[in-house]
């Protein structure tokens, strides 16, 4: 079970995800999203970034991703993470308000995986 994030794109990917997880992330400071990344994948490989059943926990995702030669793949909900890996965490934030300000403000752009125990999402120009 599990995301997977494939690269469809002639160059090396790097990627984070971010999705609403109010059981791991809500507690007393009411910060229910959760963020993970920096996943490094090469072009025609793709990364195991999250090892549940993914339509348990969520139908709705969000990924940001750049490449090595500058294309991104991103969209309207911002984020600032670190730009250093900080998947073997929780890193919990509430949406468009969290992280230090020294972190980036990256935008992701949200995919629905539906009810799906596995999903891969294949990143393209």
């Amino acid at each position: 079970m599990g995301l997977r994030i494939a690269n469809g794109y002639t160059s090396t990917i790097w990627t984070t995800i971010m999705f609403y997880s109010p059981e791991t992330c809500g507690g007393p400071d009411n910060q229910p999203w959760e963020c993970m990344g920096w996943w490094r994948v090469e072009s025609g490989k793709s990364a195991l970034v999250y090892a549940n059943d993914v339509g348990d926990l969520n139908s709705w995702w969000y990924v940001y991703a750049q490449a090595s030669d500058g294309a991104i793949w991103g969209g309207p909900f911002e984020q600032r993470v670190p730009l250093s890996a900080f998947g073997g965490s929780d890193i919990c934030f509430g949406l468009g308000i969290g992280g230090s300000s020294d972190y980036p403000l990256i935008g992701y752009y949200e995919f629905n995986v539906g009810d799906h125990d596995n999903y891969t999402l294949t990143l393209t120009p």
